[in-house]
């Protein structure tokens, strides 16, 4: 097992013939994905000699007894959601529900996102703090997201292995040239996804950018400590303004913590950015509603008490 010593970051070679990616597993241990080409299978590589002509470009002129083949794997990759996420008592997540090719990495990411979404609605309706009702939002918040991002990586794989020659010439011209578009760079290094859509779960008023349906930040907080490291699982009101005694009350009343950040703190700064003095943060991480207003949230904040 040997050092490459190449870049730490996922190599995504846009190339048909054959598309490719690299990254790094583990201390000397890497994972290559070739785009087979038509009569190869994976028994064709099934050594290090074999794959040479293949990852040459990333073991140099490594010689092929330091070299280890651990695994060598076929698979199609598919586009597809499926037509029901539920069935009673039932429901359907991860693969079971969509699958989404590979090219922006998002298919464990959307099973654990699913999983967040359903789980703490199953306990709050197990526990009679929320309506059975609310476990309808599951698929209503969950399908869209999930189709979003299949569309996403289906456009993204069309975009680096597509086009034979003429799209080989596009990408090496216009792929390095991105960067130069105003504002195209901060946003293709942005990792945030589509909010989710409005249900019972998430209150967006108008038509109006709001945080309401998108992911509060894992920001570092005054202490040192990040967001997820303080919350208990519950929901949440980060406040960018000072709260009353009495919101205080009547928010712990219904299970609710309150996160009141510092001015110029990267949580204020997401609160201002979208418009609102406070949000109220559910267990998923996933904001119900926004408001400029504090006082508007109380009523907004459900009942959810969390041992």
């Amino acid at each position: 097992m040997v050092e490459l010593d190449q870049w730490e970051g996922v190599h995504q070679v846009c190339d048909p013939e054959p598309a490719a990616t690299y990254m790094r597993i583990g201390e000397t241990r890497y994972r290559w994905e070739f785009r087979l080409l038509e009569g190869e299978t994976a028994t064709d590589f099934e050594s290090i000699e074999a794959l040479q002509p293949l990852i040459g470009p990333w073991v140099g002129g490594i010689p092929c007894d330091r070299l280890e083949l651990v695994r060598v794997a076929e698979y199609h990759f598919r586009a597809q959601l499926a037509d029901r996420w539920r069935d009673r008592h039932v429901f359907l997540l991860g693969d079971a529900a969509h699958l989404t090719p590979p090219f922006i990495g998002q298919g464990l990411c959307a099973g654990v996102r699913d999983s967040m979404n359903l789980s703490w609605k199953v306990a709050g309706v197990l526990s009679g703090d929320l309506p059975e009702s609310v476990l309808d939002t599951y698929e209503e918040e969950r399908k869209p997201h999930a189709r979003a991002m299949i569309r996403l990586a289906r456009l993204m794989g069309l975009s680096m292995t597509h086009g034979g020659r003429v799209g080989d010439v596009l990408r090496k011209l216009v792929a390095p040239r991105l960067h130069w578009i105003p504002g195209l760079r901060d946003r293709l290094l942005d990792s945030e996804t589509p909010p989710l859509r409005r249900s019972a779960m998430v209150e967006r008023r108008g038509r109006r950018e709001s945080l309401a349906g998108r992911m509060c930040p894992n920001a570092l907080l005054a202490d040192g400590r990040r967001y997820d490291d303080v919350t208990r699982g519950g929901f949440v009101c980060v406040s960018g303004v000072p709260l009353s005694p009495h919101q205080h009350a009547v928010l712990a009343s219904r299970g609710t913590e309150v996160l009141e950040v510092e001015p110029d703190s990267p949580l204020h700064t997401w609160l201002a950015e979208g418009n609102a003095a406070a949000a109220l943060v559910r267990p998923d991480f996933t904001v119900l509603r926004a408001d400029r207003d504090v006082s508007a949230l109380l009523d907004a904040a459900p009942t959810f008490l969390v041992a």
